[in-house]
């Protein structure tokens, strides 16, 4: 990894930002409190296509644009590319970074696949410099909680973790770019699936409080499926096994009839604790007592990455710390194309020029997932005898 901050220690970093539209929205606005305290600055932004007329950049104003990023690093002199970009493009887009001496604040997924991702931690450890991936959620010091409240023995053995998700996308989700949805783009795996993409922050921070962020799992046990007309999986289960024999099992669908946080349960001999990451709310469940809960603070990603820079702080994600996940998502690109869930279990309507479909009993279903530890096959949902015909539990070691 890099040593000592190697630019001027005290003035803001230069950052640029390659991916500009879409969720590069949202590095926009996360970038503007750092701007205004002078720990970074814009430099520059980098995408095929250029920013549309009197667009601002969320407050940034007008800043240079390229849409070459090679060329972007030297003229700007980046030290750190916070690379936005689809996910078959992480890996030859990070190997320019690093060929151009940035450091990298890389979005997540880590890569399209294992042996890229091996790939690319063999090109961070070879140019010296340092590579953060953007799982947010494991800056949060509410992992950090839960671990010491297992370890403390607070609710005793545990018996395993359950992870529930349900959230509201409709067709405008996978219509905002050609890879979104995808399992393979122009020859390459993109492995855009609900347990890889929007809830790939469940696996890796359920492998986080496990200790097995870093390990590959034992067998994965995979359940996916469709509801909207796309080639990856938007509703899914998987449950796997660390090391150490811990139980994992997430359930997720983005076909709910509204947006859930999403929930982590470590379940215990004596009680459970609740983990909302994206709330940072640890909450903790002891029979004869009052539920309490904490709410606890969450360093952000780019800040860390300044600090490891300039005073070699420990980086939060380092490639490494994915691996684990990156087992999962392994595991899904090998799975069988998920199964169609039958329209007669659907809710189907219009919604703001878009298309929004339900399955029937998500929400429940997902959260029984959670509480019990069990794949959908084993609660008998009743749209599931009309696709499991063609998508069988898949067990697999990545």
């Amino acid at each position: 990894m890099s040593g000592p901050w190697d630019g001027a220690p005290d003035g803001p970093v230069p950052v640029l930002l390659v991916g500009l539209h879409g969720h590069g929205r949202s590095h926009l606005r996360t970038l503007l409190p750092l701007r205004d305290s002078g720990l970074v600055r814009l430099a520059g932004v980098c995408d095929s296509r250029p920013p549309d007329p009197g667009d601002d950049l969320e407050g940034h104003g007008p800043v240079p644009y390229f849409d070459d990023l090679g060329r972007a690093i030297d003229q700007t002199g980046a030290r750190i590319t916070i690379l936005v970009t689809p996910i078959h493009t992480h890996l030859p887009l990070a190997r320019v970074a690093l060929d151009h001496g940035s450091h990298l604040l890389l979005e997540k997924p880590t890569t399209a696949g294992l042996e890229e991702f091996e790939q690319l931690r063999a090109a961070v450890d070879a140019s010296g410099l340092a590579c953060q991936v953007g799982f947010q959620s494991l800056g949060s010091q509410a992992i950090t909680a839960v671990r010491d409240l297992i370890t403390g023995g607070a609710v005793g053995r545990v018996r395993g973790i359950g992870g529930e998700g349900a959230w509201k996308r409709t067709s405008a989700y996978y219509d905002r770019a050609p890879w979104a949805g995808r399992r393979r783009m122009d020859g390459r795996d993109v492995v855009d699936g609900a347990l890889t993409n929007p809830f790939a922050h469940a696996v890796a921070t359920a492998l986080a409080v496990a200790g097995a962020a870093t390990q590959a799992p034992q067998d994965v046990e995979l359940e996916l499926f469709h509801a909207h007309p796309i080639e990856s999986d938007d509703t899914s289960c998987l449950r796997l096994r660390t090391d150490d024999g811990t139980v994992i099992t997430l359930a997720v669908s983005l076909c709910a009839p509204d947006s859930q946080p999403p929930r982590l349960v470590v379940h215990g001999e004596r009680g459970r604790i609740d983990l909302d990451y994206t709330l940072d709310r640890v909450t903790l469940h002891r029979p004869g007592r009052a539920p309490d809960t904490t709410v606890h603070p969450r360093t952000g990603l780019l800040e860390n990455l300044v600090d490891h820079l300039r005073e070699g702080a420990p980086l939060l994600v380092p490639p490494d710390a994915t691996r684990g996940f990156m087992h999962v998502l392994e595991a899904v690109r090998h799975a069988p194309a998920p199964a169609p869930i039958p329209l007669d279990h659907q809710r189907v309507w219009s919604e703001d020029g878009a298309t929004h479909r339900t399955v029937d009993g998500i929400t429940t279903l997902v959260q029984r997932s959670a509480q019990t530890l069990a794949l959908f096959s084993e609660l008998e949902p009743a749209w599931l005898p009309g696709a499991a015909a063609t998508t069988p539990t898949t067990k697999a070691r990545s």
